[in-house]
């Protein structure tokens, strides 16, 4: 240890070659003078301080100790060293009658008394093997010696030297060296139960600022005759990983008060317990039912792709049935033939499935789903144009208890599948058949003749479609509530039919060519129960008609007459005699003005939406004055739209870069 702290020292790490070529110099201590740490050590025992002056002696014929050259301490003689042995003395024995912490923290952290001991920031006590200290009063039993380190933090640069270097050789040559344990820091009970200084105590203030600094130390043994600094101990000892999938969790262990600070074993026996305890804490040991309804909130992607590889029993939880009932793979074009047929062999309980947008199905996979899934209730396939007839038939054979079929946008669908779905799926509500071109009126008709109890239909753009359709439809099927024609080949002859629905909820007449206005006054009057009625881009529908519609249409919430021939007086008339609509849209009306927006906003009470986009002769300071006037209607225009917009952006965080506007 001497020859660490001399002047003229080697260091331990290695010289370059060039070094070692040259004649070694003698290793003469920087102080010639007797070893500060052997008062320290041997000063409390009288034999102590009888070696010690042969130690003297020795020190000042030359021989020099080992433990000399402490960089820093100034003694000018040999009186000083009496000095100096006299103040380590008083320094030991100040340690050795401590009695509470608040003595033991003064202690360690008073600089005025250590400042003696201080040489190029090094601290006296930090290069003393702990158990050669005695244990302050605090920590010392009747009958019964114990030995407690000083939770002083030793740099780790001092851990490459054997600490048997650090002790007096010819004094102690009799201690037995002790490997330093990775145990945490000392800790010392507080009044109330609890650990000062956050449950590092004595040395808690250095080892803060030495890890503030980038100094890294060794933990040292935690202190045996405190409970509750073992229980603190071992659960600072514990890593993250130690934890539960990485939350940390940890339990406070035993520990046996008898036991050596410094045994490995019981650092070992710590760790298994805190293991132990910590697989008892694992999330996999939550109920099954628990960790199924966490793994429902994901995607059928990220239960395949993440949830499913963190080990075999969440694998087998996201194979769970519950999980494979409803299926979407919309979107995905990873989605093949294969892909359905393992699907279907191994999950024969599928309920519902979206295909949607999935290019690399074709009728092959399909018809090996529906030929294994006959409990198969729900199927969407919107825009699978490679899907033909063979599919949809195959699902009408095998699973007849289909209640919704939404193939929108296939072009290869005839009145061929539509035909078996009126055969064989009876129970049949929900169907979407819009652009589909190849279907008419003959699959229409047996559609609609065998599903009676078909409450939804939407139709779009089906140039095959015509009015007998629109009357099979009506005569067929009462339960309907949804009924959608938009952009086919009907006209008022067909829709009168539609006055025999009396559930009738939902009417989408949106650009039908002939539609006149006592045809729409007549459904409006009979059908009681409708609350949405969209008559867009009918050029037909007046004032007259509007007018009608606010007054018979006692359920009517939603009015739609984007591009319709209508002025301010349909708009007056609907605030004057509809106490039910609440959402108007009045879009592209060129005859709208500020009268017609200002009317409705004043008399009508159940208003709440108001579309005004693109009516050129509505001034957007009119619209200012009644956005304020009235906040509880929004108003639609492009500015107000435009606004809108922003402010949800600026309450998402966005904000103008204002490097590229200036």
């Amino acid at each position: 240890m001497g020859h660490l702290l001399s002047k003229n020292g080697y260091r331990l790490k290695k010289r370059t070659r060039k070094l070692h070529h040259r004649k070694k110099k003698k290793r003469n201590c920087f102080l010639q003078l007797p070893c500060m740490l052997c008062f320290i050590v041997h000063g409390n025992s009288s034999s102590g301080l009888e070696d010690d002056s042969d130690h003297l002696e020795a020190s000042v014929n030359g021989s020099g100790c080992h433990h000399s050259s402490i960089t820093g301490i100034s003694v000018p003689g040999v009186g000083g060293v009496g000095i100096g042995a006299a103040a380590a003395s008083k320094l030991a024995e100040r340690y050795a009658s401590l009695a509470s912490p608040e003595d033991c923290s003064k202690f360690l952290l008073s600089p005025r008394d250590l400042a003696i001991w201080e040489g190029q920031g090094r601290s006296l006590l930090s290069a003393v093997p702990a158990k050669l200290i005695p244990p302050p009063a605090l920590f010392r039993t009747a009958g019964v010696s114990v030995t407690v380190p000083i939770p002083v933090p030793v740099p780790v640069s001092g851990c490459t030297s054997d600490h048997t270097e650090m002790v007096c050789k010819r004094k102690c040559s009799e201690v037995q060296r002790c490997t330093p344990c990775k145990q945490p820091r000392c800790s010392f009970a507080a009044p109330d139960g609890g650990l000062e200084n956050g449950g590092v105590a004595g040395g808690g203030g250095e080892a803060a600022s030495n890890s503030e600094t980038g100094h890294c130390h060794l933990p040292l043994c935690p202190l045996p005759s405190s409970s509750t600094s073992s229980s603190s101990s071992s659960a600072s000892s514990s890593s993250p990983a130690d934890g539960c999938c990485g939350l940390g969790l940890h339990a406070d262990l035993p520990q046996n008060s008898d036991s050596s600070p410094c045994c490995l074993h019981q650092y070992d026996d710590s760790q298994a317990r805190s293991s132990e305890a910590a697989d008892h804490l694992s999330i996999n040991h939550l109920p099954s039912s628990i960790l199924l309804k966490v793994l429902s909130h994901l995607t059928v992607k990220e239960r395949c792709l993440c949830a499913s590889l963190v080990c075999k029993y969440w694998r087998d939880l996201c194979l769970d049935f519950q999980f494979w009932k409803q299926i979407d793979l919309s979107g995905l074009q990873q989605v093949t033939d294969d892909l359905l047929v393992k699907i279907a062999s191994r999950r024969q309980n599928v309920t519902e499935i979206n295909i949607s947008d999935c290019r690399g199905v074709h009728d092959h996979g399909v018809s090996s789903l529906a030929s294994h899934c006959p409990g198969l209730q729900k199927y969407t396939a919107y825009r699978c144009k490679q899907l033909g007839d063979s599919s949809l038939s195959n699902l009408a054979k095998y699973c007849p208890l289909l209640v919704k079929v939404h193939v929108g946008n296939q072009d290869k669908l005839t009145d061929e599948a539509l035909k078996k779905l009126g055969e064989h799926c009876s129970e049949l509500k929900d169907v979407h058949l819009g652009q589909c071109y190849g279907i008419s009126d003959d699959g229409m008709v047996a559609l609609a003749r065998g599903c009676r109890k078909l409450q939804r239909l939407y139709l779009q753009e089906n140039k095959m479609v015509t009015d007998q359709s629109v009357q099979a439809v009506a005569e067929n099927c009462p339960e309907l509530q949804f009924v959608g024609f938009m952009g086919c080949p009907v006209t008022s002859q067909g829709v009168i039919h539609l006055t025999a629905l009396r559930n009738l909820n939902v009417l989408d007449l949106r650009h039908i060519s002939e539609l006149n206005n006592e045809t729409v006054m007549e459904v409006v009057r009979k059908c009681r129960n409708l609350s949405s009625l969209n008559l867009c881009l009918n050029w037909s529908i007046n004032d007259r008609c509007v007018e009608i519609i606010a007054k018979e249409g006692r359920s009517l919430k939603e009015l739609y007459l984007v591009s319709c021939k209508i002025t301010d007086h349909a708009l007056i008339a609907i605030g004057q005699y509809s106490s039910t609509i609440e959402t108007v849209d009045a879009g592209w009306c060129k005859d709208i003005t500020d009268q017609g927006a200002t009317q409705i906003a004043q008399s009508s009470k159940s208003l709440r939406y108001l579309g005004l986009m693109r009516c050129d002769k509505v001034n957007e300071e009119t619209v200012e004055r009644l956005v304020v006037q009235y906040p509880h209607i929004v108003f639609s225009t492009v500015m107000q739209d435009c606004k809108r917009t922003l402010e949800r952006a600026y309450q998402m965080g966005w904000s103008p870069n204002t490097s590229n506007t200036s």
